[in-house]
């Protein structure tokens, strides 16, 4: 939360299980609702301070592409911690995911400087006045809650995290309490190309204590959530 590691509030830590063998792994900080409420308050200000908009264009594409080079250059531990959390094969899915993720990374970066409004021709007013100048301007939406699945963890993570990015808005990401560990990671990678701190705030916890907080926030203003289509009704 804003650039701090912090354990949670109430609650004991959720075990991260190895379910390819069994043995605990690690621990996390089962958050909840005073961890959301603490996240969601430090990407607003992060977004009302512009700490991220607020940067030239091309300012934040070098630091996307960063974000691609610190994961190709860390891809061999990525790849191991899913391949431990997640069980997936190395062999495959575990060597391909970080390879995968720095591509979405230098894809949204090129968006940055090419996300353009319109204009758009107009008659005069009908009592006159002379001509209109009429435009759209695309602007980022705020903070958004980005709420991943436990089977790609760090290809959702990344599919989520990057085009928030790319379009200016701050963040809440809130991995699968089932395979937390390589978002930890890549935060730090973000936290290490340039992303201020606060832009992007980090939750572990279960769907129905920090989730459910994360999606009913009033100041959360997008949600973007890949799982099962109960909790998916459940958001809407």
């Amino acid at each position: 939360i804003e650039g701090r590691w912090l354990p949670a509030a109430d609650g004991a830590p959720i075990d991260v299980l190895a379910p390819a063998t069994g043995p605990r792994i690690a621990a996390v900080p089962a958050s909840g609702t005073a961890e959301a409420e603490a996240a969601v308050a430090a990407a607003r200000r992060a977004f009302r301070d512009r700490r991220w908009a607020g940067l030239p264009p091309s300012q934040r594409e070098r630091v996307l592409l960063r974000v691609a080079e610190l994961i190709e250059r860390d891809a061999a531990v990525l790849a191991e911690i899913d391949v431990i959390d997640n069980g997936m094969a190395l062999q495959g899915a575990g060597r391909a995911a970080p390879m995968l993720s720095a591509k979405y990374f230098r894809y949204y970066a090129g968006w940055i400087n090419k996300l353009f409004g319109k204009t758009i021709p107009a008659d005069a007013p009908p009592r006159g006045g002379g001509e209109q100048f009429v435009y759209t301007l695309r602007e980022p939406v705020g903070v958004a809650a980005l709420i991943t699945p436990w089977n790609a963890p760090l290809v959702m993570a990344a599919l989520k995290l990057a085009p928030a990015l790319a379009a200016g808005c701050s963040s809440v990401l809130k991995p699968a309490e089932l395979a937390p560990l390589s978002a930890g990671w890549l935060l730090r990678l973000l936290h290490e190309a340039g992303v201020p701190e606060g832009v992007v705030n980090l939750l572990h916890g279960t769907g129905e204590s920090v989730g459910a907080a994360l999606t009913a926030h009033p100041d959360v203003d997008k949600v973007a959530f890949t799982g099962s289509t109960e909790v998916g009704k459940r958001i809407v």
